[in-house]
């Protein structure tokens, strides 16, 4: 089993997809990796050898910033963003869209749905 950055790479997948599954690399990046090793990119994840899986992982550990590293790093600008009184900083603090996208309609995803009473049956009085 392959395990690069703390991850473990789907087995049955090529090289090329399976390496997207790391935070911060995605296709691009994993076509840059293996170019830069020079492992098969159609090679399963299952039929790497040992010596591949070291190179890939000393490579994509060294050269580019992934996983833990990438997730505090984009929390430390949002967070800096916040606490110099930016509007972007003030709207990711209100949980609403940041680049400029329309509220009015849509935005469900950062607004959260909206609970409705409509309808709502009235309890029997006593009698």
């Amino acid at each position: 089993m392959a395990r690069i950055a703390g991850v473990d790479l789907p087995r049955d997948k090529r090289i090329e997809i399976g390496l997207t599954y790391i935070y911060g690399i995605g296709l691009t990046r994993a076509k840059q990796v293996i170019a830069k090793t020079g492992v098969n990119p159609d090679t399963r994840v299952k039929d790497l050898s040992d010596a591949d899986v070291s190179l890939l992982r000393e490579t994509v550990e060294s050269d580019y910033q992934i996983e833990g590293d990438l997730r505090r790093w984009e929390s430390m600008n949002i967070k800096r963003l916040m606490d110099i009184g930016t509007y972007r900083g003030r709207r990711h603090r209100l949980g609403l869209p940041v680049r400029g996208q329309r509220t009015r309609t849509n935005a469900r995803t950062r607004r959260g749905g909206r609970r409705t009473v409509a309808g709502k049956k009235k309890a029997p009085g006593k009698k």
